[in-house]
């Protein structure tokens, strides 16, 4: 089996993914509540400048418009018999994109199929079982692996029941397989897992890479990573952090990170050992554009945690770490800005 990410990471030792699907399309008329999984046969040509835009910002690794493509999520909005079609359409797209970059610029990127959570929780909490989540998982699986995708990417998970039921599914695709994890609760997943049990499990479960996604604001994010990369399983480690942190402004969500902090957000992930590194909520091109410039012209530096500290903030200010969560940064506890 072949796997697009190692080599590329094996060319320069880090790799850059894109920033944020909803937050950017929004900007072209999504409108809140409504699925941009169906923008991928209604609006197909404001999927593909997301998906350009991120390329020409210097993405190496993009992620289709699929992340709510289960039948669980579909079916809040009337599409569940969709999950086929609107799979194979987000990745059709993306590998349009990717393709036709390449043609012109000579430049390799790599399609990820994005997979997110059902949005159901599992028995005995819920009523979901693992066979009904593969099987859904495997639904979705299948259309993006059809739809040319060269990965697939496992996102945004808070229970391990779940991460097992998508790798399964996706593993049977015989694609490399991504799984990242959100930590938002005091430097757990909602379901209270940490990031170092996260990396053990889920590289006991299959997946070629792992890491963190979303969260609350960059300092977490690289602090749930750091969690991940001192369990030390020796895949490569993904941080796809949130754009500063989210704010409710004027009845919308809005994200302050500057294109600036996002640049110093880059070098630390890089710097601490991350190779996968990308945006998430809030994250535009031109965000990406600034990353991307960053890590090109500095090279590879010791993590430094007082100059992390001074440029993102602490990590969990003012959350008291004591009874949960892994340890801070290089073994101390965290603390993070409200500003």
């Amino acid at each position: 089996m072949t796997n697009p990410i190692a080599e590329l990471i094996a060319e320069r030792g880090w790799i850059v993914a894109d920033g944020a699907t909803g937050t950017n399309l929004f900007q072209r008329g999504l409108e809140t509540g409504y699925p941009p999984e169906l923008w991928s046969v209604e609006r197909q040509d404001d999927i593909l400048w997301l998906h350009n835009s991120f390329l020409q910002a210097g993405s190496d690794l993009i992620l289709s418009n699929s992340f709510g493509g289960t039948a669980f999520r579909l079916k809040l909005h009337n599409a569940e018999t969709r999950v086929t079609e609107l799979n194979m359409a987000a990745a059709k797209l993306a590998r349009h994109a990717v393709d036709s970059h390449r043609a012109v610029t000579g430049k390799k990127a790599i399609v990820a199929g994005s997979i997110g959570p059902t949005g159901e929780l599992f028995q005995p909490l819920g009523a979901l079982t693992h066979d009904a989540a593969v099987a859904g998982f495997a639904l979705q699986a299948k259309a993006l692996a059809d739809g040319g995708v060269d990965v697939l990417w496992i996102e945004t998970m808070s229970s391990t029941e779940e991460v097992a039921a998508a790798l399964e599914a996706a593993k049977e695709t015989g694609l490399p397989v991504c799984a990242t994890m959100t930590f938002d609760t005091a430097s757990r997943s909602m379901m209270g897992v940490t990031p170092s049990d996260f990396a053990a499990f889920a590289v006991g479960a299959g997946a070629d890479f792992i890491g963190a996604n979303c969260g609350i604001g960059p300092a977490e994010l690289l602090h749930s990573v750091d969690g991940i990369l001192r369990a030390d399983t020796g895949v490569p480690v993904v941080a796809k952090g949130n754009c500063g942190i989210p704010a409710y402004v004027d009845g919308a969500i809005h994200y302050h990170g500057t294109p600036e902090l996002m640049a110093d957000y880059a070098l630390f992930a890089r710097d601490a050992g991350a190779q996968i590194i990308g945006g998430c909520c809030g994250t535009s091109p031109t965000h990406v554009a600034a990353m991307v410039a960053a890590l090109e012209r500095t090279p590879k530096r010791a993590f430094d945690q007082a100059a992390m500290t001074a440029a993102l903030g602490v990590a969990w200010d003012g959350v008291n770490l004591d009874k949960g969560g892994d340890t801070g940064p290089r073994g101390r506890r965290g603390r993070r800005r409200s500003s």
